[in-house]
């Protein structure tokens, strides 16, 4: 399938991050939250999909850790940034040999960025637990990014809208 097909097959629509995505689960069990959020759901998912007139998912952090699994088309790049300043670079994608992944971890608090590395479009899912939801969710800004890791502005401002 091309990535029209496929954005219709799945029902995928623009993501605030970059890419197109669609909520495809939601657990019916809750977990409370720390200081005063509202419970979130236990685990959550999405399709996810990056595609060559929307190649990337801009920086941002979650308060949740995020299981990404690669189902298909060209390779997708991740720029990790730690909350201690360490950058951290991966590519999800079939060519095991070299060294891409079908699976990648990001620990909540990491900032990410995602790049479609060539082709017409890469597709994921993500798994989310405690379950997504746009409270624990920080679109990066450029003054803050800046001044927190000013040792890496060349490497990671493309990836701040």
């Amino acid at each position: 399938m091309n990535k029209k097909q496929l954005i219709e097959k799945l029902s995928l629509t623009p993501h605030i991050e970059g890419g197109y995505f669609c909520r495809t689960y939601s657990s019916d069990l809750k977990t409370e939250m720390p200081s005063g959020s509202k419970p979130r759901h236990l685990l959550s998912s999405i399709f996810y999909m990056l595609t060559d007139d929307s190649p990337i998912g801009y920086l941002h952090k979650n308060k949740s850790d995020i299981i990404h699994y690669f189902h298909g088309g060209s390779p997708l790049s991740y720029l990790i940034l730690h909350p201690d300043g360490t950058l951290e670079r991966q590519v999800l994608g079939t060519e095991l040999a070299k060294e891409q992944q079908l699976q990648l971890i990001v620990r909540g608090g990491c900032w990410k960025a995602s790049e479609l590395q060539t082709g017409e479009f890469g597709l994921i899912s993500e798994a989310v637990s405690p379950g997504f939801d746009y409270e624990d969710m920080e679109l990066a800004e450029k003054s803050i990014i800046k001044n927190q890791f000013p040792h890496l502005w060349d490497q990671i401002s493309k990836y701040v809208r």
